[in-house]
């Protein structure tokens, strides 16, 4: 380390550990009976400490692990997959010898609790997980929920986070290229910040956390240690909030991205010295505690640390805290034995805190010790086995009355303009560039499309031979779908951030997730999960897309109120070659243009958003997920696109048909109207805003619109034409088969801009 004066450990008598002090703890009765069990003794106090952050929800995943291994990850069509679940990020192979690198991750409570802090370093810890594998980050991405628009909190957490955010991203140099924002009442007492991090590595130089070799020496690098986030996974992350949450502050940790840059680049220079290094792994949840065992469990080996060699930041501290602390920006690295000047030579040119603290062992267990007294001497396995539950699961009464209601029975609205508007203009569909305005996107130079134009976001990557190509990514979850029907809510899930990516005219290759849900311990939560996750495993194997990393985020629940169960999903795809096919956007191009929908129309309303805006109901059946015809309308567009038929594309969601040509009238090159006519049996307000699936708007050139038609003939794909772009207006006219129309829409361009562009104002101006 730097010849830098640096702050000690102290020594002080540790308090008695009790069955009392181990509930504190978060260990029920049966865990800590369990831990007497295998150590044949009371644990010490900071034993103590280390098993109940081990064995905390928020680490060892018990009550989730057993339906995990559901996940499909691996799939028989495709081979890309370098590195699944289990490590720090999944890894697919992109070919020329190129890896994406690719995970998700939560930072709820603390946000909820600060949500500047608590946001970027969500951020800052998604980061450093992609980069311990070896991969320079390339773009990042989120996925945010947040409780009604008047609620007192709302305008002060939107404004927090997103602040958070932008920091972090914009400070350490990687762009912010997309996302999702949603609002809903179900989030008033616990907001979502679901972080993504897209790296870019080579396929052959990927690396582990692991800590193998006896005798290698173990490193810490990166920030000093304080108090900060101390029990911030044991108690903040793994139980339910209540009242007076501001208490939990101490708990959030605190980030600087500008050592988190300084760490990036050293630990990458790090890796391109030849059999130098090891195994690598991010300080994050449980600090120091999680990295160590963890590291000694995948090489089942044991680990020995001397904390006197910890660089600290704050006077007094003892061992427990220094174990349990999350200060950000570290990292626990085991390199070759005999090397470490070498190693430390490269830190400390970046000007970053490091020293030697321990070494490998064949032992399988973790000791511990400070001022020649041992404190810590445990066993990794059961550590990093932890606890694990199969716990009692039932479907929720409450569902069968909110099933079998029927949208038919509401009547038409008077004014369907007026719906039109109110619906574009909810802070969840309207325009969110007040969000990502605050972000720079164009650093790096690589983001091939601005936010809020496509469905996706594409960022280049240039191949050893010159060639561009692209790496698309998305990210979505419609939460009121997945609360209503969890099974099917996460097909549509899986289904629609796929056809996000086929929008832009990539490949879908893998998927990462992160699955947020109250409190497991209640039957009814538990159901939701396990129905959750049986839908991503199914429809993940229907696409054909594997599941590389995830996460899983759970009592997100507040004075036994629950959030919507939200099993968010994140796609990377693949634009195999940019300069011969770039990456659509959704907005209308040009006047003349063709309007076609792939897919069919439905009379599926449960669920919708025009339903909770303008009737106020959360209720209804889902839209039912036809797997044949969502893997034929994906595969008509890829090819369509391919083929150069394609001027725009973009996917139904949140508001129907109708929300989708007002986007697409919205955020093309310039402002454009268009004119549908359609001949339906539905309903008015059913045909405008039914959500169901398997439906992508597309523009086409009219000399174009044959050869569309014979491709979608040959693929048994229904496709639609609509109407035509142009105008200054969207109109629409409806009628019966052979009857006459009657326009039900006339909207002025300038009155869907101002909806779309103002209806975030609500929340955050």
């Amino acid at each position: 380390m730097s010849a830098i004066a640096r702050k000690t450990l102290i020594k002080r008598p540790q308090p008695e550990v009790t069955p009392q002090l181990a509930r504190e703890h978060g260990l029920s009765a049966e865990e800590y009976q369990r831990v007497l069990g295998f150590l044949g003794r009371t644990p010490s106090y900071t034993e103590l400490g280390i098993v109940s952050v081990m064995w905390s929800e928020h680490c060892s995943y018990k009550s989730s692990r057993i339906h995990l291994g559901k996940l499909p990850t691996r799939t028989t069509a495709r081979t890309r997959v370098i590195q699944g679940p289990g490590e720090n990020a999944g890894v697919i192979d992109i070919g020329d010898g190129q890896a994406a690198v690719f995970k998700m991750e939560s930072h709820n409570h603390p946000s909820f609790v600060e949500p500047f802090q608590g946001a970027a370093t969500g951020v800052g810890g998604i980061l450093r997980d992609v980069f311990t594998m070896g991969a320079r980050p390339i773009a990042n991405l989120n996925s945010l929920r947040f409780g009604r628009p008047d609620h007192p909190r709302t305008r002060h957490l939107v404004d927090g986070v997103v602040a958070g955010i932008g920091h972090y991203g914009n400070c350490i140099g990687v762009p912010t290229v997309g996302g999702e924002v949603q609002f809903h009442a179900a989030y008033d007492g616990n907001i979502l910040v679901n972080a993504f991090t897209l790296g870019l590595a080579r396929a052959d130089r990927i690396f582990l956390g692991t800590a193998s070799g006896l005798g290698n020496p173990v490193l810490y690098v990166g920030s000093k240690t304080g108090r900060d986030g101390i029990h911030g996974a044991s108690l903040l992350a793994s139980s339910e909030f209540e009242a007076g949450k501001e208490g939990h502050r101490p708990r959030v940790q605190v980030g600087d991205p500008f050592t988190e840059k300084l760490l990036l680049e050293a630990c990458l220079e790090l890796m391109a010295v030849p059999d130098l290094l090891i195994g690598i792994q991010d300080m994050g949840a449980a600090g120091l505690t999680s990295s160590s065992v963890e590291m000694a469990a995948r090489a089942g080996s044991g680990i020995e640390l001397d904390l006197d060699q910890v660089p600290l930041r704050e006077d007094g501290m003892v061992p427990y805290e220094v174990m349990l602390s999350e200060s950000q920006e570290r990292m626990l690295m085991v390199v070759a034995r005999g090397r470490e000047a070498e190693a430390l030579a490269i830190f400390e040119k970046w000007d970053l805190d490091c020293a030697v603290i321990g070494r490998v062992t064949d032992s399988g267990r973790i000791v511990l010790r400070a001022h020649d007294t041992t404190y810590v001497d445990l066993p990794i396995e059961p550590l990093s086995e932890g606890a694990k539950y199969d716990r009692p699961r039932s479907r929720p009464t409450y569902l069968d009355e909110l099933q079998a209601f029927d949208p038919r029975t509401l009547p038409t609205p008077a004014d369907l303009a007026a719906a039109l508007l109110a619906v574009l203009g909810s802070p969840t569909v309207a325009s969110k560039e007040w969000v990502y305005r605050q972000y720079d996107h164009m650093v790096q130079d690589g983001t091939v499309i601005r936010p809020g134009a496509a469905d996706a976001a594409v960022v280049r990557v240039v191949a050893p031979d010159g060639r561009q190509k692209g790496l698309a990514l998305a990210v979505d979850c419609p939460s009121r779908l997945c609360y209503l029907d969890p099974y099917e809510g996460a097909r549509l899930t899986v289904a629609e951030c796929a056809r996000n990516l086929v929008c832009v005219g990539a490949q879908p290759l893998a998927v990462t997730d992160c699955l947020n849900f109250g409190n497991p311990e209640k039957p009814e939560i538990m159901w939701q999960f396990v129905e959750c996750v049986r839908g991503l495993s199914d429809m993940c194997r229907e696409l054909d897309i594997p599941v590389v990393s995830g996460n899983v985020s759970l009592y997100n629940e507040t004075d036994g109120k629950a959030i919507y169960p939200t099993p968010t999903v994140g796609i990377v795809g693949l634009i195999d070659d940019l300069t011969a096919r770039p990456p659509l956007t959704q907005g209308f191009q040009r006047a003349g243009d063709a309007i076609v929908l792939l897919g069919l129309m439905t009379d599926e309303l449960g669920g919708s958003e025009f339903l909770e805006v303008v009737h106020g109901k959360v209720a209804g059946a889902v839209p039912r997920l036809n797997e044949a015809l969502e893997l034929t309308v994906q595969r008509l567009t890829l090819d369509a696109a391919r083929a150069g038929l394609l001027q725009s594309a973009h996917d139904l969601s949140e508001g129907g048909l109708a929300i989708g040509l007002a986007e697409c009238c919205l955020t093309g090159p310039t402002p454009i109207g268009a004119r549908i006519q359609a001949a339906t049996p539905l309903r008015a307000d059913h045909w405008l805003f039914s959500e169901g699936a398997s439906r992508i708007v597309v523009t086409v050139r009219p000399d174009d619109l044959p050869r569309l038609a014979e491709l979608a003939s040959d693929l048994g794909a229904p496709a639609l034409t609509l109407g035509t772009v142009g105008g200054s207006s969207l109109s629409v006219e409806l009628g019966p088969a052979g009857g006459a129309r009657a326009v039900v829409v006339d909207v002025p361009l300038a009155d869907l801009g101002a909806a779309f562009h103002r209806g975030f104002a609500r929340v955050a101006e």
